[in-house]
């Protein structure tokens, strides 16, 4: 048997070795390449719902809303919603200081304004002392019964749109009491803004405050 016989299945065994470690070389490259796409592509997504804003369309209308103000992650998507939950910073605390407005956006057919509840029923269900607070404000505990236990109602009573919120007294000494406000905004659209009680005391800038807001994303 020639010498050359004996090389041959040597030099191709040799070559296919390495075009097979060629192409697992070319094809980690481009596992590679595509990973790196996708991190970048993410990481592009996540600067755009943290920089940019979102449409969501709620009641017919298109909101454009800053995605920063969601209050959840999970929620930072575009599309159609039956609400819309946002968390807004704004300084209504005592002395400016900065509180959390939950604000809770819905179709009108599914929220009634607390305005409208004053006369409708919270007036049927007070208790008749009255509590002293934030000026410009009546306080009047709710009777303890129909699940207003500890709830008071605060409202302003010299308005023909009166500011009203009730407010549920607190847990604990630890934490603050509790307040709901509900109020129709644009065609269709209801918001509920849910504060902590001492924002009671810059009532009277609540709205001034919350409707450019409302209005820079469309639902006024």
């Amino acid at each position: 048997m020639s010498s050359s016989a004996i090389a041959g299945p040597d030099k191709r065994e040799g070559h296919s070795l390495g075009f097979n470690l060629s192409v697992i070389a070319i094809a980690a490259a481009l596992v590679g390449l595509g990973l790196a796409y996708l991190i970048d592509a993410a990481g592009r997504g996540d600067r755009l719902a943290h920089e940019g804003t979102l449409s969501r369309t709620l009641g017919g209308t298109q909101l454009e809303i800053p995605a920063a103000w969601f209050r959840e992650d999970a929620e930072r998507s575009e599309g159609f919603a039956k609400q819309v939950d946002l968390a807004l910073d704004l300084p209504l605390g005592p002395e400016a200081a900065m509180r959390k407005i939950d604000v809770t956006l819905m179709p009108r057919s599914r929220a009634r304004p607390s305005a409208s509840l004053l006369d409708g029923v919270y007036l049927h269900q007070f208790m008749p002392e009255q509590l002293s607070g934030p000026p410009g404000l009546i306080g009047k505990p709710m009777i303890a019964k129909e699940g207003f236990e500890n709830e008071t109602v605060w409202y302003d009573a010299l308005s023909s749109s009166p500011f009203v919120a009730k407010c549920l007294a607190p847990l604990n000494d630890e934490h603050q009491g509790r307040c709901l406000r509900t109020v129709y905004l644009g065609p269709g659209i209801a918001a509920v803004y849910d504060f902590d009680q001492d924002v009671l005391a810059n009532w009277a800038q609540f709205d001034a405050l919350l409707k450019p807001m409302m209005e820079k994303i469309g639902a006024l």
